[in-house]
C-alpha cells in the first residue's frame, strides 16, 4: 500500500541523519571535539563547539533550498512555497544572530557531507583555527516560477543568507538531478 505525501513526510528524521552521522565521525576521527544539539543563544545547530563558538549546520538540500539540488514539487506549490521561505527565513535569521553574538557558523550542504567530506572538515577546521576565517556566501533558492508555455523551464530566485538584499535569478530547465551517494564500503569482518 502506498503512503500518503503526509505519511512519508512524517518519517523524514529531524536529528541524526546520515549527513549528520558522516560528519560527525569525520569530525571525530579528525581529533575535534564538540557537542550535539548544544543550545546557543540563536537555536540547536547539529554540532556545536561552544568553547570556540562555532556553530554547524547540516542543511537539506530540500528544506533550505540548494542552489544545485532544490525542486520544485509539482502540487501544493503555495504550501510548499511558503515552507521553503519559513526556512530559508529561519535560517537567516540563526544565522545573523549568532554571528552578532560573536559566533562562526558554517552551513554546510547535505550534498557536500557526501560529495566532498575532507573539504568539509577542512572547512570546519578553519572556522575553528583561522583567526581570519571570512565564510562563504551561503546562496539559498528562495522562490520558483514555472514559467508558463515553456515546458519544464522555471525560473529559481536566490538570495545569499547573509546579504538578503542580494538576489539573483537563473533560468533554467526543472532538475531532478540528485548528488551521488559514494558505495558502502563492506564490513570487514573476522572469521
Amino acid at each position: 500500500m502506498a503512503l500518503t505525501r503526509s505519511e512519508q513526510m512524517s518519517r523524514i528524521r529531524g536529528r541524526d541523519t546520515s549527513p549528520e552521522r558522516l560528519l560527525r565521525s569525520a569530525l571525530w576521527q579528525a581529533g575535534l571535539r564538540f557537542r550535539l544539539q548544544a543550545r546557543t543563544p540563536s537555536g540547536r545547530p547539529d554540532v556545536v563547539f561552544a568553547r570556540a563558538r562555532v556553530a554547524i549546520f547540516i542543511d537539506g538540500c530540500f528544506w533550505h533550498g540548494c542552489p544545485e539540488h532544490y525542486v520544485r514539487p509539482r502540487t501544493r506549490s503555495d504550501f510548499w512555497s511558503a515552507k521553503l521561505q519559513e526556512n530559508v527565513g529561519r535560517d537567516r535569521r540563526q544565522t545573523l544572530q549568532l554571528e552578532a553574538d560573536g559566533w562562526r557558523v558554517c552551513r554546510i550542504w547535505e550534498h557536500q557531507v557526501f560529495e566532498a567530506l575532507p573539504e568539509v572538515v577542512d572547512t570546519v577546521r578553519a572556522a575553528l583555527q583561522d583567526a581570519e576565517w571570512n565564510p562563504p556566501p551561503s546562496w539559498r533558492v528562495v522562490q520558483v516560477d514555472a514559467l508558463p508555455g515553456e515546458g519544464d523551464m522555471e525560473q529559481r530566485w536566490m538570495e545569499d543568507l547573509r546579504s538578503p538584499m542580494e538576489r539573483r535569478s537563473v533560468v533554467a530547465q526543472r532538475s531532478t538531478r540528485k548528488w551521488k551517494r559514494p558505495a558502502r564500503q563492506p564490513q570487514r569482518g573476522g572469521s
